[in-house]
């Protein structure tokens, strides 16, 4: 049976708009109310911006076999254990007869590109870590590898797509880094991310904050790109619907 990619381009493009959409109207929620947090932060701690994505997701999951499975959404249901650490909240998790079928992290950028990229990276390399030790140690019981997915989604700014200096005063970075921009530096860490197999796979796109009439969106390499992140979701889930019958 052939995947079904539930015309995620399509899907794709809504949820950029959505994702723009949401952070404007927070940002002048907040504006009205006399309450307007600084900088950034004015359209963010609204909340749940990257909605659009997870809708995706949650269409892929359905299309390919699961329509049955327990799809969490809701924070008391969104921790798994850890091994470092007790617990860590995901944004999407999928279970079915007991098993881990998927966790899903779905992440944004706006501006603070310099921070907010390591915080990020730091982030990604823990919680994958942090997941597969788990695993390891059978917190999940006896079962597959699950699909780890990471999607994230950065503002195409002149400030994320210029070059970026690093200050290493000891030893030289690699090469790769020298003169990248920040959506280069994510690209980057995309990949690595799943040539070090800490995730199924991982993708990131980037959009401006004008394409909340388009949804408009870029994408860096085909490693990264959306559809490589949905076939393998797709795959991964057919394959588990047929196991588990």
């Amino acid at each position: 049976m052939a995947l079904d990619l539930v015309d995620y381009e399509q899907k794709a493009h809504e949820a950029v708009k959505a994702f723009w959409g949401n952070r404007e109207a927070a940002r002048q929620k907040q504006i009205e109310s006399g309450k307007a947090d600084q900088g950034e932060r004015a359209d963010v701690t609204a909340g749940k911006n990257m909605d659009g994505f997870l809708a995706l997701v949650l269409d892929i999951v359905r299309a390919n076999g699961l329509a049955h499975a327990e799809i969490h959404q809701k924070r008391a249901m969104l921790t798994l254990p850890g091994y470092f650490r007790p617990t860590k909240l995901w944004d999407l998790l999928v279970t079915y007869k007991g098993e881990l079928i998927a966790a899903i992290e779905l992440k944004s950028q706006v501006g603070s590109f310099g921070n907010n990229f390591n915080n990020r990276t730091e982030e990604a390399i823990g919680t994958a870590h942090d997941l597969w030790t788990a695993y390891r140690e059978e917190a999940f019981g006896k079962q597959p590898r699950p699909f780890v997915g990471w999607l994230m989604m950065v503002e195409d700014a002149p400030k994320s797509r210029c070059s970026v200096k690093n200050a290493s005063p000891h030893f030289p970075v690699f090469k790769d880094f020298e003169g990248a921009s920040y959506l280069m530096r994510y690209d980057m860490l995309c990949q690595k991310l799943v040539k070090e197999q800490l995730y199924t796979t991982a993708a990131f796109i980037a959009s401006s904050r004008n394409a909340v009439e388009t949804g408009e969106f870029s994408e860096m390499s085909a490693m990264t790109g959306l559809r490589t992140f949905v076939t393998a979701l797709a795959g991964h889930v057919a394959a588990e619907a047929a196991r588990l019958g």
